[in-house]
C-alpha cells in the first residue's frame, strides 16, 4: 500500500468515525465541497495546511493520516517507487511537529513570564 493510499484510507475512516460527510468536512475546513471527494478518490492530494485543518476538525494528530494499520509495528510500508514521496512527507511532518513543539514551548514560556510579571507587580 502506498503512502497516498494509506492517507486516503485513514481520511475516510477518521471522517466516518466523526460522522461527517465529505461536504461537511469541506465546510469546516474552508475548502470546496468537491475537493474532499477528489482527495478520497485519490485524484488530488491536500497541502500540509489543509491536512492540519482536516486533522483539527477530526480531532486527531496529523501524523495519524500516514500511519498504516496493516504494516509491521503500525508503520507504512513504502515501495521503492514511492520513497521520494515518503521522504518528502516525512520531512514535512518532521517540520510540522518541530514547529508545533516550538509554538507550545513559546506559549508556555510566555504564560510563565506573564505569571511572574503578575507576581512582581503585586510586590
Amino acid at each position: 500500500m502506498t503512502l497516498k493510499q494509506v492517507f486516503v484510507q485513514n481520511l475516510k475512516e477518521f471522517r466516518k468515525k466523526e460522522s461527517l460527510s465529505q461536504m461537511k468536512l469541506a465546510d469546516y475546513c474552508g475548502t470546496a465541497h468537491s475537493y474532499i471527494g477528489e482527495i478520497e478518490a485519490g485524484r488530488k492530494f491536500p497541502s500540509m495546511d489543509l491536512i492540519e485543518k482536516i486533522a483539527k476538525t477530526l480531532k486527531i494528530e496529523p501524523y495519524l493520516f500516514f500511519k498504516s494499520r496493516t504494516g509491521k509495528n503500525g508503520l507504512v510500508e513504502i515501495s521503492q517507487g514511492n520513497s521520494r514521496m515518503a521522504y518528502s512527507a516525512k520531512k514535512q511532518l518532521q517540520k510540522q511537529v518541530k514547529n508545533h513543539i516550538k509554538s507550545r514551548i513559546n506559549f508556555s514560556t510566555n504564560q510563565i513570564l506573564n505569571e511572574v510579571n503578575d507576581i512582581i507587580e503585586k510586590y
